[in-house]
């Protein structure tokens, strides 16, 4: 079996991690903007998908009600993570808004 050899670092290494770094940042940054229109949108279709079944029941046709409370319960989880994402990013901009320049 043979190993093979750990190659030296040289600088032109270390200038593609911090590149990397930088390119990782800016991903992120536009990760968590498109992980929070994420969660909007399925706040938003979890909403509709509820209240539609809701006015199904009250019309009088034939849905089940498993399935409205169900569809009812994950609207309120939903959200309830949107205004929990909500205070953390109040909470951090306030945070950064009370630091010393």
């Amino acid at each position: 079996m043979t190993i093979p050899s750990i190659s030296p670092l040289t600088t032109s290494g270390l200038q593609g991690v911090a590149q990397g770094l930088k390119t990782t940042a800016t991903t992120k940054t536009e990760t968590i903007g498109e992980t929070f229109n994420q969660v909007l949108n399925n706040l938003n279709e979890s909403s509709t998908n509820g209240d539609s079944l809701m006015k199904q029941l009250a019309s009088g046709k034939d849905v089940d009600i498993a399935d409205m409370m169900i569809a009812s319960t994950q609207n309120d989880v939903n959200f309830r993570v949107a205004m929990a994402i909500r205070d953390k990013l109040v909470e951090t901009y306030r945070e950064v808004m009370r630091m010393n320049i």
